[in-house]
């Protein structure tokens, strides 16, 4: 299936800045040097405590809480004031708006998917039983609960495992190996306008 096999545990984290949290950085594409312009980029964080979150100009974001009580993220205008502690429930908004994030009992884990307007989209579902992911220029599977089983793979996806298809993807088939079980998609698709 021309697939990458990543186990998310043994990405290099990238601490903050600001110090509030740890980054892992599953995967980027069209990054142009030190200007750090991507047409897609995905990785997961670790929130440690309260901090403003980047302003991406530009760029579409989807965020999913992945484990603890989440954060309340608000913009500084007042337009976003949205709890983000429903676990995997992907949560859109645009990158130039300024937020804070305030955790609400202690340390979370997220997962980010952001994609430059105009170069690319993203779809990011939660996948609970068995399902066909169609066909994109690009894809990411990651496991959170429970095995999968994914298209031709002779190994199941374990939990915090991924697939990742840095070149069109073919539609994929899955189905959950145990009762409790949750599998993010992520598709990446070429933006061709309206």
């Amino acid at each position: 299936m021309n697939a990458e096999r990543i186990e998310l545990g043994t990405l290099a984290p990238q601490p903050w800045k600001n110090g509030a949290g740890l980054t892992r950085e599953i995967a980027v594409a069209g990054e142009a040097g030190a200007s750090g312009a991507f047409d897609w980029r995905i990785s997961c964080a670790e929130v440690a405590r309260d901090a403003p979150f980047s302003a991406f100009p530009g760029v579409d974001r989807c965020i999913v809480l992945l484990r603890g009580a989440g954060l309340r993220l608000r913009s500084r205008d007042g337009a976003i004031d949205h709890r983000l502690t429903t676990p995997l429930a992907p949560f859109r908004f645009a990158g130039e708006a300024a937020l804070d994030a305030t955790v609400v009992d202690g340390p979370c884990d997220d997962l980010n998917v952001m994609t430059r307007r105009g170069a690319f989209t993203s779809e990011v579902q939660v996948h609970r039983h068995a399902a066909t992911i169609d066909e994109a220029d690009a894809a990411l599977l990651l496991a959170i609960d429970g095995r999968w089983s994914v298209g031709g793979e002779r190994a199941p996806l374990a939990p915090m495992h991924a697939l990742l298809w840095r070149a069109p993807s073919p539609p994929v088939a899955t189905r959950p190996l145990d009762a409790a079980a949750a599998l993010i998609a992520v598709r990446l698709c070429h933006d061709r306008g309206s």
